[in-house]
C-alpha cells in the first residue's frame, strides 16, 4: 500500500527548471505522482515552498504539495531526472538552458513548457534546446492550462508533443487527478498553437476593453484561429492539430480568462496605457508583446498573410494607436471564409 507522504511512482525523478506560476503549478501537481525537484533563482521563493508550502508571488492563497523539493542549485534538481520540463520565459531561457544543457541525464527527454520565440533567433524553445542537447528526445507541454485554476484543482486538459517512446512512460506521469494530459506527435504545430495565439489574445483584450460585443470576439477569435492555422501548417505544424488542445482549446482559454496576461495586455492598450507602462507593472511575462514582432517576421518569411497579428504588432510598436486600429482589425472585404481576413 502507497505511503500517504510518498509519490506513486517513488523512482522516477522529474527536474522542472523554472520557478513562475506555471513551473511551480505542473512541478506541485506532478510531485504526487513521482519524485520532483524544483529550480527557482530566488532563494526567498525556494525557501516558502519548502518551509511554508506556498508561492504567495505567483500563486497567492493557494497550497502547494507538500511533497514538492525546491532548490536554486541546479546540479541538485537535475541529479538522476528521468525527464526535464522547463518553464523559463522564453527572453531568458536560452541563458538558463546553456546551464542547463551539461548537467542533463543521458537520453532523458526534455519538455518545454514555454509558449514564446527567442526574438534574435526567431527560434522556438525546443530549438533551442536541440542546439545544446541534440541527442535527447524533445517536446512541449502546452494546451488551455490556466495555472491557479489547475492548482485550485478544477478540471483541465493538456498536450504532451513528443515524437518519442518516451512519451508511452511521461504521459501517465502528467496525468494527475482532474489535470488530463493527451498525446499528440506533432511537435511543431503544437508549439506554434501555444505560441501564435498570445497575439490573438491581445487583440480580444483590446476589443473587450473597447466594449465589443460577444459577436465581436467570435469573429476575432475564429479569424485569429485561422490566422494561427495558416502559419503554423506553413512553417510544418499538421493542420488538424490547431483544432484540438493547443490549438482552439488554448485559444478559447487565453481569449476569455480573466488570468489572461495578454487579455489583460489588451485590455490595459484599450485604456491607453502604452505597452511599458502595461509590462513593467506585470509581475509575470506576456508573452504575446515579446514574440509578435517575430510573429509577423516568421509570417513575411513564409508568405503567409497575418492581418490580425501585424495590427497588433504596430500597436505594440507605438506605429499605430489603439483605439482607431481596433475598428480595423476586421477591416479587410470579406472574401471566402478560407481567405486572410
Amino acid at each position: 500500500m502507497q505511503a500517504l507522504n510518498t509519490p506513486k511512482n517513488s523512482q522516477t525523478r522529474i527536474a522542472v527548471i523554472g520557478g513562475g506560476s506555471w513551473g511551480t503549478t505542473l512541478a506541485s501537481l506532478v510531485s504526487r505522482n513521482a519524485q520532483v525537484t524544483l529550480w527557482a533563482r530566488d532563494e526567498a521563493v525556494v525557501s516558502e515552498i519548502n518551509t511554508a508550502h506556498t508561492h504567495e508571488r505567483y500563486l497567492s492563497g493557494l497550497e502547494l504539495n507538500p511533497l514538492l523539493v525546491a532548490t536554486t542549485d541546479l546540479d541538485e534538481a537535475l541529479e538522476g531526472a528521468h525527464a526535464v520540463l522547463v518553464a523559463i520565459p522564453s527572453h531568458t531561457f536560452r541563458g538558463v538552458f546553456e546551464r542547463v544543457a551539461p548537467l542533463v541525464p543521458h537520453n532523458a527527454p526534455i519538455i518545454s513548457m514555454t509558449k514564446g520565440l527567442e526574438a534574435s533567433s526567431q527560434e522556438r524553445m525546443t530549438e533551442v534546446i536541440s542546439e545544446y542537447c541534440p541527442h535527447h528526445p524533445v517536446g512541449v507541454i502546452t494546451g488551455p492550462n490556466l495555472a491557479k485554476e489547475i492548482l485550485e484543482g478544477k478540471a483541465a486538459a493538456s498536450v504532451l508533443a513528443l515524437d518519442d517512446p518516451s512519451a508511452q512512460w511521461l504521459q501517465p506521469i502528467l496525468n494527475v487527478g482532474l489535470f488530463r494530459t493527451y498525446h499528440n506527435s506533432d511537435v511543431i504545430g503544437c508549439e506554434l498553437g501555444g505560441i501564435l495565439k498570445n497575439i490573438i489574445a491581445i487583440a480580444v483584450g483590446l476589443g473587450d476593453g473597447l466594449g465589443a460585443g460577444d459577436n465581436t470576439r467570435a469573429a476575432l477569435i475564429t479569424r485569429g484561429l485561422a490566422e494561427v492555422t495558416r502559419l503554423g501548417t506553413a512553417m510544418g505544424g499538421r493542420p488538424e492539430t490547431f483544432a484540438g488542445l493547443a490549438g482552439m482549446g488554448d485559444m478559447i482559454a487565453t481569449c476569455n480568462s480573466p488570468q489572461s496576461r495578454n487579455r489583460h495586455v489588451g485590455l490595459e492598450l484599450a485604456k491607453g496605457k502604452s505597452v511599458e507602462e502595461i509590462t513593467s507593472a506585470m509581475n509575470m511575462v506576456a508573452e504575446g508583446v515579446k514574440s509578435a514582432p517575430t510573429v509577423v517576421s516568421l509570417a513575411n518569411k513564409f508568405d503567409v498573410e497575418v492581418p490580425i497579428c501585424a495590427e497588433i504588432h504596430r500597436i505594440l510598436e507605438g506605429k499605430a494607436d489603439a483605439k482607431r486600429v481596433y475598428r480595423g482589425l476586421l477591416r479587410v472585404v470579406a472574401g471566402a471564409e478560407s481567405e486572410p481576413g
